[in-house]
Order: C-alpha cells, then structure tokens, then sequence
C-alpha cells in the first residue's frame, strides 16, 4: 500500500492550476550575484513549425502536451512544449506562462532544462527545449519502489546545485517533484517545467504548486520567500528514500491539514543523518529551516548527510551516476517515457483572428 501512495500526486498539480555560496574555486555555476538582468530575454522568431517533424507525444497537462519532435535542418531531437492560448487565459494562468518562459531564457546551468527558443500560431504557444532522453525521476522510482540511501543523496546533491544556482538569481522554483525531474542519457539530473518560477526579490504571496509539496507558509496564505524551495527539497528526499510522501492523504485539504500539523513519521530505516537533515528542512520554523539561515544552501552542503559529496565534481559531472538510462542516445529513443493517446487533428499552425494575441507578444 505504501509504495502506491505516492503515485497519487502525479495529478494533483491540475487540481492545484484550476484553483489556483560562495564563489567555489570560480566554478561558472556558483554565483553570489544575479547575472539574469545583463542577458537578453528575446527568444521569439528563431523557429517555425515547419523546422520540426513530429514524433509523438512525450507528455500532457492542463493546458497542452509535450511532443518529441525532429528537427528538419540538423536531425536533432528536441521536446516542444505546446500550450492552448485559451485554457491559460481561461485559467487565470498569463503570468505564470509568461515568467516560465522568461525564466527559462535566461536561467543557464547543468542540472537545468535550456530552452532553444519559442514561437506561436493563432491558438497556440510553442518552446523548444532539449529533449531529455532518460525519462522522469517519477518513473524510475515507481519501478524502484525507493532508493537505497546512495542514489537518494546523489539526486538530492544535484537537486541542491540547481535550486542554489536559481536562488542566486532571486528565482524560486515552487514545483520541485520526481514528475519535474528527468535524466539525461548518461543518468544526471534536469529540473524541467518552469511553470510556478518567478523571479522574486524579497518575498511573494502566489498560491501554487503541488499539494503534497507545499510549505505551510504557502498553504496559510502567508508571504513566502525562497526557502518554500528547500522544504520541498526535504519531501523530495523523503520520498525519494521511503517511497511515499510524508504528509499523504486522499485529498489535498486532508494532505494541508497534516503539512500544517507538521508531524513527520520516518521509517526505521532511514538512516540518523537524514533523519536530522529532514527535520530541518521539513519544519515550519523559519529560524531553523536549512537553506533559510545565514549560510543559505552552504548549511545544506555541510550537512554530515552529504558529507562525502565532492560538490565541485559534482557540478562538472565528474562523478559516476547510480543509474545509466538505458536508451539509445542521439536517436529520439523515447522507450523511457509514458505514451499517451494522440489528438488525431492538431490544430498546430492554424492562422486566425487571435483575441488573446496581446498577452502573450513576447512569445
């Protein structure tokens, strides 16, 4: 029963959208000060739909689907995000689209999605982002039932440099999930779906993100900064090692009582260490939350679980991964990813009047 408790909050996200370091040895990638501003945010008018073939369906969502698609000029493959114009206005959803595709122009590190650029039709918005071969974490536990203590502490490690990296650049992520997190061919880590992220300065009152993930914070209605990310960090290696959620329910009301409770039940074989990281990043206490204090993400890093963590290797991918996908790269196997029905009629590049152009001319 336990193993499938966690395959329940693959959904809820859609229910949750209609409700609405220091400088280390000067590695590029860890940086005191936001370099997003001196980056050009133009990424309309590179692409068309007649550059891509597409292949099929990689996955869906409240507003579109995902396609693997092949690029007609260099035979790459690339995964196309396509969103409807009218369920994102429908669903009050203008800006989150609009800052997922800013974020995703300007944010550049390896554990993070890149995305190639964007276009739109009369009734659709279109990203061209890598394609990912190695699938979701999500699924890769789902045959694991859980991860030995090793590979949960590699995915979490990986995790950390990229939250770190988009927190140095006063951006919070709020969706942070197996689901949002794929393999590359060789078996490191991309966050992908940059649909909740904002850049943010201080603080933000937005209620988003995934049920089972949501700080307390974001659940009273209260204003919230980044450090809603590193208890998601803490449910996430929850998960990751015991294979389920700790704060589990039928519904999402009955799952924000227990967040708000607060209480956390660890199995027996979760190890002293991470038990004492959990309960400093799973806690409501905003004095004592990891990520939060005076170190930030370095008292995360420093942490006895991590202590064997080479975190500059690490983040050259200098160190071996637990899991190799086992996929041909290069050749838009897609063996590792769900299939889905696909739409017998696409109406990808129709030309028409476009009521809600003007939301969306960035695109």
């Amino acid at each position: 029963m336990q193993n499938n408790m966690m395959y329940e909050h693959k959904d809820m996200t859609l229910d949750m959208f209609t409700q609405q370091q220091e400088n280390i040895h000067n590695n590029e990638y860890f940086i005191k000060k936001s370099l997003l501003p001196q980056k050009s945010t133009v990424s309309k008018g590179k692409y068309t739909l007649q550059d891509f073939q597409i292949m099929r369906t990689l996955g869906t969502g409240s507003f579109g689907r995902v396609h693997l698609v092949k690029s007609i000029h260099n035979n790459r493959f690339y995964a196309i995000k396509v969103l409807k114009k009218f369920k994102i206005v429908k669903m009050k959803q203008i800006e989150h689209t609009c800052d997922e595709r800013r974020m995703l122009k300007l944010v550049q590190h390896p554990f993070l999605i890149r995305m190639w650029g964007t276009f739109q039709d009369s009734k659709n918005l279109f990203l061209v982002m890598d394609y990912i071969e190695g699938g979701e974490l999500f699924s890769l536990l789902r045959k694991s039932h859980r991860f030995p203590n090793p590979v949960a502490k590699f995915y979490a490690a990986e995790v950390i440099l990229a939250i770190e990296y988009l927190h140095a650049h006063n951006i919070i992520y709020r969706d942070l999930k197996p689901e949002n997190i794929l393999l590359d061919k060789y078996g490191h880590i991309k966050i992908t779906d940059f649909g909740f992220a904002k850049e943010v300065e201080n603080v933000t009152s937005t209620l988003c993100g995934t049920p089972d993930y949501l700080a307390p914070e974001i659940i009273q209605s209260k204003p919230y900064n980044k450090s809603v990310d590193w208890w998601s960090l803490g449910i996430l290696i929850y998960e990751m090692l015991a294979g389920y959620t700790p704060f589990y329910d039928t519904t999402p009301m009955k799952t924000y009582e227990k967040i708000l409770i607060g209480r956390v039940n660890y199995p027996d074989f979760f190890v002293p260490e991470v038990i004492d990281l959990l309960n400093k990043l799973i806690t409501n206490d905003l004095s004592r939350r990891l990520g939060n204090l005076q170190n930030g993400a370095g008292d995360i890093k420093s942490h006895p679980w991590f202590l064997e963590v080479v975190w500059e290797k690490l983040v050259n991918k200098d160190i071996e991964t637990p899991y190799e996908p086992p996929i041909q790269g290069g050749t838009g196997d897609s063996s590792l990813f769900d299939f889905y029905p696909e739409e017998q009629q696409l109406d990808y590049g129709i030309q028409c009047e476009d009521p809600y152009e003007h939301f969306f001319v960035d695109f």
